[in-house]
């Protein structure tokens, strides 16, 4: 606290018109109805946005937003009232084992966010997925400071699981109060994908939006509201958000506490409208992940302007950086990264070798390609086309089907012709019109690799009776319609199961139709056997649910994109090993240029790279799928082998390896720093420290048991639950309040599932994933019906609100228990000006003795749940007038040990500001200038409002200034009180007869 401070209002007092005073879980009074803060914003004009749900019983559990600048009472009197401590009043606990009290405590530790200070993993066990310290290295890096915002680039290769990745890093910035409103946006294709795993695995809801969804909602809402301010969850396909002028109004007057952008390297294209996109969106977020496999164009001013969205200050020259620039900002590895590899073992099973599977040309086929090595692929002499690479384009289709040869042809032609100039065009129309007769009556029967792929999907076992899954993959949407029509009756499927066998997807396929077809493939009753796919499924998308098996029925000319389509199925929970085929049409013709010419040895070197290094997406330099592909046409044209490309495009690149070397560094080079642990001399990883987070119920299943027996005493009664003390479920039906809690749910989970009928949940986690898996199986549904209760679940918060409403206004309970003297429990917060906690104390007060182990004492002093309750009255007026001195010690406490807080949380402001180029604030653009005023705020004490459902009181407010030359980490602690523990004489034995009488547990304290 500061030297001076003002002297204490005899009532409640008023919120503070400007700077940020409300921490997120503190309560205020507003027109005469008691509220609980849940988040709050500055605004330019109206003071303090404060977002609050009531909890006084006409307004509890509705949502409402205030703004300090704005809400006055009818005497024009600032209309938010904060709590004053000095009226708080004690009451008596008479629960059993004083469990009012000590879930009142527990979810006071709950509520209270966790504070900037505290780096370790809060969360990262208790979701349903496997404890991997290098899924977790991402979270850690983003709570580390090394950055001023939690902003990175998670740039792990394929099937690592950088959804995993995200989603703890999410849910560690929600325990900590920046995760309130979430935006993520996705490709349309992997919506529904990203949607369940969050939910199912961390139990956070995002609510899908499309075009039409944000339509019906613009009607739904008074004219003229932001339709992104309905839910404060959200993920929207970037293909629907990228219409910058459409919703552009919309995102531009609209905060979030975290955006996610996947697939983030599609943003790269300066003035592209995914590119204008993310220049809006990262402004206006403070925590910022983008994620991508191949985040790298070959282009290191592109790059860097990727880097320039997470930290504009990061790069000084964007033609000339290195890793070290960025080191604070991204992290990759690749599955043989020792930290992965380590940890994998047998649960991610080695992939097999690239299987070339020589497929023979037919005759048909055999003078399809003599008219192609003749007339347009010449070994001596000119094409005879005048556009260069459009022979390979008419190869290409051809190495694909007959159909999308043939389509390829059409459309060529009526190019040619709308150009109505026989002189020029004439010889070209001529060889055309002599592929269009070689193609009009080919057949399955005329295609080697047909007959191939119809001999693989039997040998490897795909037929009627057979629940053997693959995925075949076609850069053609022609050739893939043909198989999706041929293919089923070549392998024996009849009547209905002849047109549910197969799928088709591409990106032809509305949003919808994609994610069906990904979800219906993964569900293990689904008929679909064969999954035929474009490269729209070959980014972000999961086939390995059911799936181990792969075929090329034609292979791009990229390394990146074939590890891109080998990783759909070669990742992270794959239990069988990944095998994949290619098709190799091969020709008997002299100079054909068949699929060994290119296709077989981009497989071997792909190979080869995803062995020794993890991923192939270096190997030519070029870094985009795109770019590979054209210049290796163009060295064909000049008449290089593949292998000479690769070392010409590898070569060309020149500088950028050096640079590029340090950027694909992997973890283990990237995390020295002790606040992002690497790992261990010996090669094993050391798993990311743990958070530091102040409990009195062990585990979480301990306080819903108690929770459920305090607040809702007759449940089996009147929410008609049953508990199955062997599994762990529970069931019960929602009663109204929880059901609009569950709003915030995806609405088909809602629906499919019926949660406002009946809710099945557990804090068993083997139970919880064989649901998970249950639903895989299921040809229905991917939800899982029961669902596990973490920390963050709807349930679990709706039981923690429940009890913090059981004590009415400014109530406190006192507990009697083994101390000398009466100790009171006060909690102290720095908040930054946002009202982040970035230091937070749980202190318990003896006279002028301070500790800041709350639980400690709480532990010493035989609080728990075999405590008893002997019942006793209290000297209430003595205990009350006891809490202004208790205040005034925690306050010397917290004034004593500041500085030393505001060393450690000022170390990494001083350490970003070193780097060259960032120097002052101000100096660092408009983003990141704006990221440390609210990391600093505006360097004022402010108070913690009073809680009616919080056993404490709460010091009135005072104000001080300090010097404004250094943004500071944080603000001034606001400490309130907690309820005081009373001496009490000894329990008797008369004592614990009684209690055993009542049927309550008793306890002896020592002599």
């Amino acid at each position: 606290m500061t030297a001076q401070q003002s002297s204490r209002p005899s009532g409640g007092q008023p919120a503070p018109s400007t700077g940020t005073s409300l921490p997120p879980g503190a309560q205020i009074v507003v027109r005469d109805e008691e509220w609980l803060v849940k988040n709050v914003t500055r605004t330019d004009h109206d003071g303090d946005r404060i977002e609050a749900v009531g909890i006084s019983e006409f307004v509890r559990d509705q949502e409402a937003v205030f703004f300090t600048g704005l809400e006055r009472t009818r005497d024009g009197a600032p209309g938010i009232e904060l709590m004053d401590p000095a009226k708080t009043t004690l009451i008596s606990d008479d629960s059993p084992n004083f469990r009012r009290s000590r879930l009142f405590l527990e979810a006071i530790l709950r509520k209270t966010p966790l504070p900037q200070s505290e780096r370790g993993l809060a969360l990262a066990d208790s979701f349903l997925l496997d404890p991997l310290p290098y899924q977790q290295r991402p979270a850690q890096l983003a709570l580390s400071g090394r950055n001023l915002r939690p902003r990175m680039l998670i740039a792990d290769v394929v099937g690592l699981g950088k959804t995993l990745e995200i989603g703890l890093t999410l849910a560690e910035l929600i325990r900590r109060g920046r995760g309130e409103r979430i935006l993520v946006v996705t490709p349309q294709h992997v919506l529904e994908q990203f949607q369940h795993e969050l939910w199912t695995r961390f139990a956070i809801p995002l609510i899908r939006l499309d075009s039409s969804g944000i339509e019906r909602i613009q009607r739904e809402i008074p004219a003229g509201r932001n339709p992104f301010t309905f839910f404060k969850r959200v993920i929207v396909s970037i293909d629907t958000l990228k219409n910058t002028d459409q919703y552009k109004h919309h995102l531009e007057h609209i905060r979030w506490d975290a955006l996610v952008i996947d697939e983030s390297h599609n943003l790269i294209n300066r003035g592209s409208l995914r590119n204008q996109l993310a220049q809006l969106l990262a402004p206006q977020t403070d925590a910022l992940i983008l994620a991508s496999a191949t985040p790298h164009n070959g282009n290191a001013r592109s790059f860097a302007e990727l880097i320039a969205l997470l930290d504009p200050a990061a790069i000084r020259d964007p033609e000339r950086y290195s890793a070290e620039d960025i080191k604070h900002l991204f992290i990759r590895r690749t599955k043989v990264s020792a930290e992965v590899r380590e940890k994998m073992s047998g649960q991610w099973a080695d992939r097999g070798p690239s299987e070339s599977v020589h497929c023979p040309a037919t005759p048909a086929e055999e003078k399809i390609f003599d008219e192609l090595a003749q007339v347009w692929l010449p070994a001596e002499g000119r094409s005879v086309s005048d556009v260069p690479l459009f022979p390979y384009t008419l190869l290409k289709s051809f190495l694909s089907s007959h159909a999308a040869l043939s389509s390829t042809v059409e459309t060529r032609i009526k190019t040619l012709e709308k150009k109505n100039d026989p002189h020029a065009t004439g010889a070209e129309l001529a060889a055309l019109q002599r592929l269009r007769e070689l193609t009009a009556d080919l057949t399955a029967q005329d295609s080697g690799k047909f007959t191939a792929l119809v001999e693989q999907l039997k040998a490897i076992g795909v037929g009627p009776r057979s629940e053997t899954r693959v995925v075949v993959f076609s850069e053609r949407v022609q050739t893939l319609e043909w198989l999706r029509s041929a293919v089923p009756a070549a392998l024996g499927f009849k009547g209905k199961a002849l047109e549910e066998a197969a799928r088709v997807m591409h990106g032809g396929l509305s949003d919808e139709q994609q994610m069906q077809c990904i979800e219906d493939f993964g569900l293990a009753d689904a008929p679909v056997r064969i999954l035929f796919t474009g490269d729209v499924a070959s980014e972000g998308v999961n086939l390995h649910r059911q799936c181990h098996q792969l075929i090329h029925y034609d292979v791009p000319w990229s390394l990146i994109r074939i590890e891109q389509r080998n990783g759909r199925i070669d990742r992270y929970g794959q239990v069988h090993k990944p095998q994949f085929r290619a098709l190799i049409l091969t020709s008997e013709v002299d100079g054909a240029k068949d699929d060994r010419t290119v296709a077989e040895r981009l497989l071997e070197r792909e190979d080869e790279a995803h062995r020794s290094l993890g991923t192939a997406e270096a190997v030519s330099g070029l870094y985009r799928a795109e770019a590979e592909e054209k210049s290796l046409i163009q060295d064909l044209l000049k008449g290089r082998t593949v292998d000479e490309s690769l070392q010409h495009t590898a070569d060309e690149a020149g500088g950028a390896d050096d640079f590029l070397a340090g950027f694909f560094a992997q973890v283990d080079d990237v995390s020295a720093e002790p606040a992002v642990a690497a790992p261990a001399s010996d090669g094993s990883s050391a798993t990311p420290p743990k958070a530091h987070v102040p409990r009195l119920f062990t585990t979480t299943r301990e306080f819903v048991d108690e929770a459920v027996r305090e607040v809702i005493p007759d449940a089996q009664q009147s929410l008609g639950m049953d508990r199955d003390p062997e599994n762990g479920l529970i069931s019960f039906k929602p009663p109204a309040d929880l059901v609009h809690r569950l709003k915030a749910l995806p609405p088909d989970y809602r629906r499919e599932q019926r949660l406002s009928e009946r809710l099945l949940v557990t804090l068993n986690r083997k139970l919880a994933d064989r649901a998970l898996v249950r639903a895989r199986e299921s040809g229905t549904s991917s939800w899982p019906e029961i669902s596990l209760l973490t920390d963050l679940h709807p349930v679990v918060e709706w039981l923690t609100d429940k009890v913090l409403v059981k004590l009415g206004r400014q109530e406190a309970p006192v507990i009697t228990a083994d101390v000398d003297a009466p100790v009171y429990l006060v909690q102290g917060i720095y908040s930054n000006a946002l009202g982040r906690p970035t230091v937070v104390k749980w202190m318990a007060v003896t006279g002028e003795h301070v500790t800041d182990d709350m639980v400690g004492t709480l532990r010493e002093a035989g609080i728990g749940p075999t405590m008893a309750n002997p019942l006793q009255s209290h000297d209430a007026d003595g205990l009350r007038a006891g809490i202004p001195a208790a205040l005034e010690a925690a306050e010397a406490f917290l004034s004593r040990h500041s500085s030393e807080w505001d060393k450690a949380l000022l170390a990494p402001i001083e350490e970003y500001r070193q780097h060259p180029g960032r120097g002052h604030a101000a100096g660092t653009g408009p983003n990141e200038s704006r990221g440390m005023d609210r990391l600093g705020g505006s360097y004022r004490r402010a108070p913690r409002p009073a809680e009616h459902t919080t056993p404490t009181a709460r010091h009135p407010r005072t104000t001080s200034r300090r010097p404004e030359t250094l943004p500071r980490a944080l603000e001034p602690l606001r400490p309130l009180t907690r309820p005081p523990l009373d001496t009490r004489p000894r329990i008797t034995e008369r004592h614990d007869r009684e209690a055993q009488r009542r049927g309550r547990p008793t306890t002896r304290r020592p002599a």
